[in-house]
């Protein structure tokens, strides 16, 4: 007799923002290659390399904005739902986008590890399929485990052509069209 395997019923991308409108305040969804993921909330260091790299960014190219905590449309067909830690956009262009945006008119997506277990499969692995996939031209991964900074660009089939690692300290440059140079010293201090 042939053992029977049961298949997990797929959860639809409508049945995933429902259950997310629902959750707590203190609780953050994300959908991500066809899979419920909480996202842990942000510790200090978290928020402190945001902030660094909000500055840089203002102070750089202040004709843009970036975003925290933005809710994207990605993977293929738009059919999963990822809350970037930061979006950089051109100013204004948020404007009358719902709780999940269309990933059209991001510049860059920007993550920076928790201390969690998810944090390879989600950012690492995950996030970099899905936002190549809705094409979002730059994807920079701030990864404390690591102490490094990764690019990764040129997004075609789904995947990224091109990926750097830098350790922090380096000078990154974020390519077309963001065209930002980091000086990545400062995240040594919130590495931790």
């Amino acid at each position: 007799m042939t053992p029977r395997t049961e298949q997990q019923p797929q959860m639809s991308v409508e049945e995933f923002e429902q259950l997310e409108r629902h959750a707590p305040e203190t609780v953050w969804l994300e959908f991500i290659t066809g899979k419920v993921q909480v996202k842990p909330v942000p510790d200090g260091n978290h928020s402190e390399i945001y902030m660094w790299l909000l500055e840089r960014c203002m102070q750089l190219r202040p004709d843009l904005r970036l975003h925290p905590e933005r809710g994207l449309k990605t993977e293929a067909c738009r059919r999963g739902r990822a809350r970037a830690d930061g979006v950089l956009v051109p100013k204004g262009s948020l404007k009358g986008q719902g709780e999940w945006s269309e990933a059209d008119g991001v510049l860059m997506a920007v993550e920076i590890t928790s201390h969690d277990s998810d944090t390879n499969r989600r950012d690492r692995v995950g996030k970099p399929d899905g936002y190549a996939a809705a094409g979002i031209p730059v994807y920079l991964l701030i990864d404390r485990d690591e102490r490094a900074v990764v690019v990764f660009n040129q997004p075609e089939d789904g995947r990224y052509r091109h990926e750097e690692k830098l350790p922090f300290g380096a000078t990154v440059e974020l390519p077309e069209p963001v065209s930002i140079t980091l000086d990545t010293g400062p995240l040594k201090e919130f590495a931790d």
